[in-house]
């Protein structure tokens, strides 16, 4: 889906005239559109990814961890 929103917004569209042809595959909200907030969220992670690689490979790792600590009884 994000490559379609660059695509189209590389295009001239706006995420608001994109959002309505997005449809969400898998999950809870399967057949409707992403809010527009989630899509911003998404534009913005993707340009943090760009911007900071190094960081965010090295925070994968830690953010598991963390995960696995929350997850384990006790």
């Amino acid at each position: 889906m994000l490559h379609t929103v660059l695509r189209r917004r590389a295009g001239g569209e706006t995420v608001e005239q994109i959002q309505p042809d997005l449809i969400i595959p898998p999950g809870r909200r399967k057949g409707l559109s992403p809010s527009l907030s989630s899509i911003y969220r998404a534009l913005a992670e993707h340009e943090k990814q760009k911007a900071y690689p190094d960081a965010v490979t090295a925070a994968h790792p830690d953010f598991a961890a963390l995960r696995q600590h929350d997850r384990s009884p006790g």
